[in-house]
């Protein structure tokens, strides 16, 4: 497993991993490292606990040594570590450094010039001294130049990159920054073929105002003379305020003859021990684990595995994976004997930034995400003995399409390491908010294979809602969540999509829940962002206002048509109620001219004050092809 740490649910992200994960910081890091090589054994001084991570990301490991070379040891000045371990043996303290016999001293810090002025009197004689400082990005790619390891610096993310065989992609978002009172934004964007090779560094000028982003690969490919390619498109914003993520919508179109669409969102930004969700084949299926290298170190054979869900016995991935590479992985070469809807989980060592995963069946594909499986968790005793103000407590909801033309499939993911039981019961609701069908679903082992087709309910177009319900017994963590797959009754054409549960829309919190997108609890708010359909088809969304416990009868919500520059091009007004939905198609609301007027990157946004709503968005063809997945907001 990649010794890094990258994210937990109380600090948030570490800076330091986007700092050295970043593509130019290691080129700069195995420059680095070859140079400390070449000085003959290192001294490490460690003085804010950086090293272990630059280590695990420092390129040029060979013969069993790391990327460094020949380590002497760790030196700290903080007495409380010494003795602790690391990678070259236990820590020692930094008034026996100048003992060390060694040809170089790497000072881990940004800072190493005034570090090194500091310490200089313990430098051992001839050693030649090192640092960080040559890893640093340039100062025009940084945000906050005063401050290094400001967040906003690292304001980047990968996305699934590929235009060959008849498959494009594009990427869609918009200058959410602006909101927060960035000007000049820019993107800095490297894409790397399927080898791990760079096809083409680039920046991209945003325009003020909350302007579109769009990034096609057809485009791409034309304005660099590219060859076909699969691969993994690094996104870095610069001149952000107020968020340092990178959300965007990523379209998977067909080309030619190729029937195929789907829709998927941003990768998570962060590795993961586990990911969970990853669907094994159906039958007439391939399931394909993209598998992408986010690092500038190869990942060994045999360093990731699959298993079926609940099902220790792994099956190690026996492919060596180099650097930035990208890999389709046959789930059924791993798991031959695995079908849907058995669930599969992915061990993936820390190596990856979400994976995708991709189901092709009868030359259609369609493209989603794994989640990641959280390791802090634990059963959360409190949820089965959540007070009445909070009503039903955690929710999932989801849209029930038109049951005649669609069927609407749920199946539970654990997502939890911890995660023993699922108790779980399926409520559903007409867009009115009323109750037509609810039904236990059980206890749910582990390994359970439960995926329930909501047309078995007899329930109309609407929604479902997955609830806990503990009649059986079983632990509950919060962290639910569920794969919900839709499919067109004529033509076959399927999308699906993945998301966890929360508390909404009550007045009373527990445990931070409800979340809110502006300010505290019991402030709820909504934002969300529906992308056009961009010549794909017509964009829709289904508009869902859950809620635990009562509260406001109905919504105030208001949609806001903009065009690719960010200007308003027309607004409407929507009254969803309480429990209920609304399928929302801008073409029909806002009117084809308005959409027109809108052009490529029109987009719509989404804003209610009085609570908060979830959706999912999408794009519907003539010819019944459509793709789905859940919205985000900004």
């Amino acid at each position: 497993m990649l010794d890094i740490h990258t994210y937990d649910a109380q600090a948030g992200g570490n800076v330091l991993y986007k700092a050295l994960a970043h593509p130019l910081a290691a080129e700069a890091l195995a420059g680095l490292a070859a140079s400390v090589r070449a000085a003959g054994p290192v001294a490490v001084y460690d003085p804010e606990g950086m090293f272990a991570m630059v280590l695990a990301l420092c390129p040029g490991a060979a013969d069993g040594l790391p990327g460094l070379g020949v380590i002497e040891g760790v030196y700290v000045h903080d007495t409380q570590r010494v003795g602790r371990p690391t990678a070259a043996g236990p820590a020692r303290a930094l008034v026996d450094l100048p003992l060390a016999s060694v040809g170089a001293v790497l000072v881990v810090s940004f800072d190493g010039a005034r570090v090194r002025d500091r310490i200089a009197h313990l430098l051992p004689d001839g050693a030649r001294v090192f640092a960080l400082d040559g890893v640093r990005l340039p100062d025009t790619l940084l945000t906050v130049p005063e401050r290094y390891l400001d967040r906003l610096n690292f304001a980047t993310n990968h996305a699934f990159f590929r235009d060959a065989e008849g498959l494009s992609t594009r990427l869609v978002t918009a200058n959410y920054w602006a909101r927060y009172g960035a000007t000049d934004v820019r993107l800095w964007l490297r894409l790397f073929g399927a080898r791990g090779e760079v096809l083409a560094s680039w920046e991209e000028a945003v325009p003020d105002g909350e302007s579109a982003i769009v990034i096609d690969s057809r485009a791409v490919r034309a304005r660099f003379g590219l060859p076909p390619f699969v691969g993994q498109l690094f996104v870095h914003a610069i001149g952000v305020a107020g968020h340092d993520v990178v959300k965007y919508a990523l379209d998977t179109y067909g080309t030619g003859d190729n029937p195929s669409l789907s829709v998927t969102h941003d990768a998570n930004a962060w590795p993961s021990d586990r990911y969970a969700n990853l669907p094994a084949p159906d039958v007439g299926e391939e399931v394909v684990l993209w598998v992408q290298n986010s690092h500038a170190v190869p990942i060994p054979a045999g360093a990731m595995a699959l298993n079926r869900m609940g099902d220790e016995r792994q099956v190690p991935i026996m492919r060596g994976i180099g650097p930035y590479e990208t890999v389709a992985i046959p789930v059924a070469e791993c798991l031959p004997d695995l079908r849907w809807p058995a669930q599969i989980e992915l061990r993936s060592g820390r190596y990856l930034v979400r994976p995708r995963y991709e189901v092709t069946r009868a030359a259609r594909t369609r493209i989603a995400h794994l989640n990641v499986e959280r390791a802090d968790l634990r059963p959360d005793p409190g949820i089965a003995d959540l007070p009445p103000s909070l009503g039903r407590g955690y929710l999932l909801p989801f849209p029930i399409l038109d049951p005649a033309r669609f069927r609407t499939v749920v199946q539970p993911s654990p997502m939890a390491e911890s995660q023993g039981t699922l108790p779980l019961r399926l409520d559903c609701f007409d867009v009115e908010g009323r109750l037509t069908g609810r039904k236990f679903l059980g206890c749910l082992p582990r390994d359970h294979d439960l995926a329930q087709d909501v047309a078995e309910l007899g329930v109309p177009e609407g929604h479902g809602e997955l609830v806990y319900d503990f009649r059986d017994g079983g632990e509950a963590d919060g962290w639910l969540h569920a794969l919900i797959r839709f499919t067109a009754r004529e033509g076959g054409h399927a999308a699906e999509t993945s998301f966890g549960a929360h508390i909404f829309n009550t007045v009373m919190t527990y445990r931070g829940e409800p979340q809110s997108y502006s300010g505290p609890p019991p402030g709820l708010t909504t934002r969300l962002f529906l992308k056009g359909g961009n010549g794909l088809g017509e964009a829709f969304c289904c508009l869902i206002y859950p809620a635990s416990a009562a509260w406001r009868p109905w919504s105030r919500t208001v949609l806001s048509l903009h065009d690719g520059q960010g200007q308003a091009v027309a607004k409407a007004d929507l009254e969803i109620a309480c429990s209920g939905s609304a399928m929302v198609w801008p073409h029909r609301l806002f009117g084809a001219a308005a959409i027109a007027r809108a052009g490529m990157g029109g987009y719509v946004m989404i804003r209610d004050v009085t609570c908060r709503l979830f959706g999912y968005h999408g794009v519907m063809r003539a010819d019944g092809a459509f793709s789905l997945d859940h919205m985000f907001g900004f």
